[in-house]
């Protein structure tokens, strides 16, 4: 650790440590710690409210998935703030229809690989593939600890608000989306596994 460090980087380094040894609680404080300040980084890049909410949740999903690769050279803000710029460039440069996500699973579109196929536009053969696609999503999903499938089905089946969610399970809304990164990555780990039949991005 930087011996420069101030106090809240010294203990964003302890949080880190023992969110790395599997403590759920550090990553919920790391995420309640930066969550307002990444979103407001956010919104001021790509200047919309929806989409700066969710890019701050894939944001703090890639941050999560690749904590282990962070370095102590610089603060664990440095680096988080400079993962959230990156991502919003990328996410500018790319264009919205580009951006894969689990709401893919609602009716109104599906997408999955790097290709978009919207509902009221599907020949029979493509409301085939679609369908199958969907079957296979869901597959995916119970395999999933029950905590986390349930939370995945409130979140994008039932398109529940983090609010809602927290109510509905009587817990804090950074425990829902903390438990949602983790859900997320792990769908992520299954799909790699599929010797590369899907792929999907959050």
């Amino acid at each position: 650790m930087n011996p420069n460090f101030s106090a809240n980087a010294q203990n964003d380094f302890n949080l880190i440590r023992v969110a790395l040894n599997g403590d759920q609680k550090a990553y919920t404080s790391l995420m309640q710690r930066y969550e307002r300040t990444v979103y407001f980084l956010v919104f001021k890049m790509v200047g919309n409210k929806a989409d700066a909410e969710d890019l701050t949740v894939e944001i703090f999903a890639k941050v999560f998935e690749n904590l282990g690769k962070y370095k102590a050279d610089f603060a664990f803000s440095t680096w988080l703030f400079k993962i959230a710029a990156n991502y919003c460039v990328d996410f500018v440069r790319k264009g919205k229809l580009q951006t894969i996500s689990l709401n893919a699973l609602t009716d109104n579109c599906v997408e999955f690989g790097r290709f978009q196929i919207k509902s009221d536009t599907l020949n029979p053969e493509e409301k085939s593939i679609k369908k199958q696609r969907g079957e296979e999503m869901k597959i995916i999903i119970d395999q999933l600890p029950m905590q986390y499938a349930k939370l995945i089905s409130m979140r994008f089946y039932d398109e529940l608000t983090y609010s809602e969610i927290a109510s509905k399970l009587d817990c804090p809304v950074g425990t829902v989306k903390a438990q949602l990164y983790r859900a997320k990555d792990l769908i992520l780990q299954i799909l790699n596994l599929k010797s590369g039949k899907l792929y999907c991005e959050f």
